[in-house]
């Protein structure tokens, strides 16, 4: 109910709970310092330098730690005004971490004390312990890297998770841990995160002083900037609004890329799907971009058909616009649509946002005009590019409705009309394909045949991208769409297949379409339609036995359990050298084959990758590969 699963994205997510206990301390200036450390046996630990969880007698008649630590719905740590924009976990957040652990320790000095109280799936398993010397908390940390802090005061929280609970895994994921950290370190300018996984003796130390600007700058590192970063904030009081003030905060920049890349937070929790905040923002910036160019003529040349101004859409907007949308309000008043919160839903977020968007880009444009003809230039630059692109896209559409059952004619359909039981093999080539066709299972298998390397759409905008004949196949073929135009609710496949040879050229094709599905058709990963087959590299026989191989690790590895008998060794090099049968026992028999399911499990990382390996810059791309090439591995 509390952290949404048990599985990887679960355990992280009670970490996340603690952590957050801390930056909760920082937001109001209390704390100054987060350090978090995975020790060798499992065990997280948290401290923060702020002001320690009371410890006085609440009036059940348990200690406020205890009441904190123990019972759900608890309430706020430090009563209703300490906590002005904290994450609204408090209580909820301690305890259900707890119940969720098979042990944890809190440690807290306050009031010139210092106490601990041992906890197991919830309960308190000893009472509140004072520690008469402050060198004797190291010994009650399980972490190495416990270090006084220099403070009246702190806390420091350390739980084992209970693998009864998670069952999948209890491996903690230090590149996630960083993402956390780092993103949290973005939004509050002046703290500093250490950071210590003391299974691999790495460490990393986060401190950005300019706070959502520094994030806007790291997510454009690897862009060409139009203008410098647009930063602006301020609190506002709405009339008739019962919540009091709220704190809005927004830094944006637009680049010349193609795509989008906006991040909302409330109270410091990233809200994934938006919310009203970030309707507020999309609000504001299209009056306002509207606005001045119907000032300044500039949509003189924006032109329908019919000799009309056609008028902007959001998409136009959106093209190349990187923006940090964050709000700050009172935690017992903010409204999430789901305990996990990803999506914010308090209707006054959106009346908060809009003002003072409104209020502030309105000033900057007049005061920066030529900034603002750059922005202007690009949303119109996108804007004609998207009615160019509508011609094409409703070509596509037409194709796939007014011809009826008509597909592409490389396509071989499945004869299921069922799309949870068809999927859809993309090969390159006619030889492949035609291996393909052969050996697939046509009740369910429909294979489509690319012919060579598909266009970059990394480099390209949509009215080119569906200018292309295989592209514009395969979008027919799918059947969902492109653009505004997608539904989901009409993709023919929800398995849809990347078979592509176990070669370099494969690799670079396989890439290629998997940056156009990343780009247009993110929809249907995040789905968990989208997968890459993987087929084998070696067949190696001795007597009558035969077994495929997928690496030349694997190949020497079973070798050398064959001992001195015969062998023979049979390598691939591309899917069209093995006949049907063998394709469909390698790598089309569900019952046998390996499937890869494409996920985005961090999509700023995605797309900095994305835009490095197939941008226009060459320099990052060279610097990329130079770093990670020894990197790469056959993950099956």
């Amino acid at each position: 109910m509390y952290i949404g699963s048990t599985d990887e994205k679960g355990l992280h997510h009670i970490l996340t709970e603690i952590i957050d206990n801390s930056v909760d301390e920082a937001v109001p200036g209390f704390a100054k310092n987060i350090w978090v450390a995975i020790s060798k046996s499992g065990e997280a630990t948290v401290m923060d330098d702020g002001r320690g969880i009371p410890i006085d007698k609440h009036k059940s008649g348990l200690s406020a730690l205890e009441v904190t630590m123990t019972k759900l719905h608890a309430g706020g740590k430090f009563g209703s005004e300490a906590y002005q924009a904290s994450s609204g976990l408090h209580g909820v957040g301690s305890s259900a971490v707890n119940a969720l652990s098979s042990w944890m320790r809190v440690i807290v000095k306050r009031d010139k004390k210092i106490v601990y109280q041992d906890y197991k799936r919830g309960k308190a398993t000893s009472k509140l312990t004072p520690i008469k010397k402050e060198s004797e908390v190291k010994k009650l940390t399980p972490s190495n890297h416990y270090k006084t802090p220099d403070s009246d005061s702190f806390t420091i929280s350390s739980f084992l998770p209970d693998t009864q609970i998670f069952k999948k895994t209890t491996d903690w994921n230090f590149t996630k841990i960083k993402n956390l950290c780092r993103e949290r370190a973005f939004l509050i300018g002046g703290l500093t995160f250490h950071l210590y996984d003391e299974r691999t003796d790495e460490e990393c130390h986060f401190y950005f002083d300019g706070g959502i600007s520094s994030l806007i700058k790291h997510l454009n590192k690897t862009k060409k900037t139009l203008h410098e970063i647009i930063h602006f904030s301020k609190e506002i009081t709405l009339e008739d609004n019962p919540i009091g003030t709220i704190g809005v905060e927004v830094a944006m920049q637009y680049t010349d890329s193609y795509n989008e890349n906006i991040q909302t937070f409330a109270n410091v929790i990233n809200t994934h799907d938006g919310g009203t905040h970030l309707t507020g923002f999309r609000m504001a910036l299209n009056r306002v971009v509207k606005d001045y160019g119907l000032k300044n003529n500039l949509f003189k040349d924006l032109k329908s058909g019919k000799g009309k101004t056609n008028g902007l859409t959001s998409d136009d907007l959106k093209e190349g616009l990187t923006a940090v949308v964050y709000i700050k309000m009172h935690s017992n008043e903010i409204q999430f649509e789901s305990q996990t919160k990803t999506k914010l839903n308090n209707p006054e977020a959106q009346s908060a946002v809009f003002a003072v968007t409104k209020q502030f880009l309105t000033t900057h444009f007049e005061e920066n005009p030529g900034e603002a003809r750059r922005v202007l230039g690009k949303v119109l630059l996108a804007a004609k590019a998207r009615m160019a692109a509508r011609a094409a896209k409703d070509a596509v559409v037409r194709k796939g409705a007014l011809e009826g059952s008509s597909l592409p004619g490389k396509l071989s359909d499945c004869q299921s009309k069922d799309p949870d039981q068809s999927e859809l093999f993309i090969v390159e080539g006619d030889s492949a394909g035609g291996s393909a066709k052969q050996g697939r299972d046509r009740k369910f298998q429909a294979i489509l045949p690319l012919r060579g390397k598909i266009l970059n759409t990394e480099k390209a905008r949509l009215d080119k991208i569906i200018s292309s004949d295989e592209i514009k196949n395969l979008i027919v073929a799918l059947g969902a769409g492109i653009g505004e135009t997608f539904n989901k609710e009409k993709l023919r496949y929800h398995r849809i297949i990347i078979m592509n040879d176990a070669d370099v050229d494969g690799e670079h094709i396989t890439t290629l379409t998997l940056t156009f599905f990343f780009r247009h058709l993110k929809a249907i990963i995040d789905g968990g339609y989208l997968y890459v087959a993987l087929p084998p590299l070696f067949k190696v026989k001795h007597d009558k036995v035969e077994k495929y191989v997928y690496s030349e690790e694997e190949k020497d590895e079973y070798i050398k359990t064959l001992g001195d008998k015969k062998i023979g060794i049979q390598r691939y090099k591309g899917l069209g050298e093995m006949n049907p049968e063998q394709l469909w026992e390698t790598t089309m028999d569900p019952t046998k084959r390996i499937l890869k399911k494409i996920v985005i499990e961090d999509a700023e990382n995605a797309d900095t990758v994305f835009r490095t390996l197939m941008g226009e810059e060459v320099p990052p791309r060279r610097k990329f590969i130079q770093t990670h090439a020894k990197m790469a591995t056959l993950d099956i």
